[in-house]
């Protein structure tokens, strides 16, 4: 191998995909507890309101608290997984592109061995 030869960098690359598809699929289970939070403080600040089971005001602050943290939960992963996934696209064209410059030979010339 020479000191041109780009398959450390590119498997370096690979390895970053990687870990950036791990980040990327953290991002999307906290998107989906963000919602479920969401849902649930928007639930119960409605049983609360109606009164159905004569929960207090503890409750209804609460339920307020659970949907505020979800919605800022929900946005900063939101943003987080756009620029994961952007980091992800770029570091795929930059592999691309090293593998494009590589010169590579067809297997087919080479004689055929049966042993």
């Amino acid at each position: 191998m020479t000191e041109d030869d780009p398959t450390d960098e590119i498997s370096d690359i690979e390895d970053r995909i990687e870990a950036l598809a791990e980040i990327a699929e953290r991002c999307r289970k906290y998107i989906l507890a963000s919602k479920i939070a969401i849902g649930g403080g928007a639930a119960l600040l409605l049983i609360t309101i109606l009164g159905v089971f004569g929960f207090g005001q503890t409750a209804a602050l609460g339920s307020i608290a659970l949907v505020l943290g979800g919605i800022v939960s929900l946005g900063s992963n939101v943003s987080t997984l756009r620029q994961t996934n952007d980091a992800i696209s770029a570091a795929e064209a930059r592999r691309a592109a090293l593998i494009g410059n590589i010169d590579l030979r067809v297997v087919a010339d080479a004689p055929l061995k049966l042993v």
